[in-house]
């Protein structure tokens, strides 16, 4: 009888994607993963098939997490409420093993490549992209945002402004969370 694996998927899963995040796709090692993963190259392919395969499913974990957080946000606290406090909570996650993107960071390393998880990359952040231009028109439709704004042009510059913020949290130095408070007050002039 075969033997059952002694590992919940899901959480491997999360620690490939932690070290992913932290390190990037050329900077993790496949001893990298073995070690954090705590599993033998035999054991490693059987699970994933390659370092790749890996990658795309920690990337895509990484984009489930983020637009499910929105979501909840949404449901809670209503789309204007909800974007306003997106902000903070990108770059204030203790649990995170950085405040940059995990998307953009893969999009930066590895376009220049060709690399198709570049490709994937940029593909979820157009739909979180979508989320937002979504919940702009949510709030053109109940009057809460004029409606001479574009939403998608709205939602392009709200996730630039976001990728940017991700960006300077890692900066010494930079206050972020001023910048996060700063972009949610931005909302309120719409």
């Amino acid at each position: 009888m075969p033997r059952k694996p002694n590992h919940d998927r899901n959480e491997l899963i999360a620690r490939a994607r932690d070290l992913f995040w932290r390190q990037g796709w050329a900077g993790t090692s496949l001893k990298d993963l073995e070690a954090v993963l705590k599993m033998k190259p035999g054991s490693f392919y059987a699970a994933f098939g390659s370092k790749e395969a890996l990658f795309e499913i920690a990337l895509d974990k990484y984009a489930e997490d983020g637009a499910g957080r929105l979501a909840r946000l949404v449901q809670a606290h209503g789309p204007m409420e909800a974007l306003k406090r997106y902000p903070e909570l990108a770059i204030c996650r203790k649990d995170a093993p950085a405040k940059a993107c995990m998307l953009s960071k893969t999009l930066l390393e590895l376009q220049a490549h060709g690399h198709p998880l570049a490709k994937r990359a940029s593909a979820h952040l157009m739909r979180m992209e979508e989320q937002f231009a979504a919940l702009f028109a949510q709030m053109q439709s109940t009057g809460e945002i004029a409606a001479d704004h574009d939403p998608k042009s709205l939602a392009r510059r709200y996730q630039s402004d976001l990728l940017g913020l991700r960006v300077s949290a890692e900066r010494e130095g930079i206050d972020a969370h001023a910048i996060a408070q700063e972009i949610a007050d931005s909302l309120t002039r719409l």
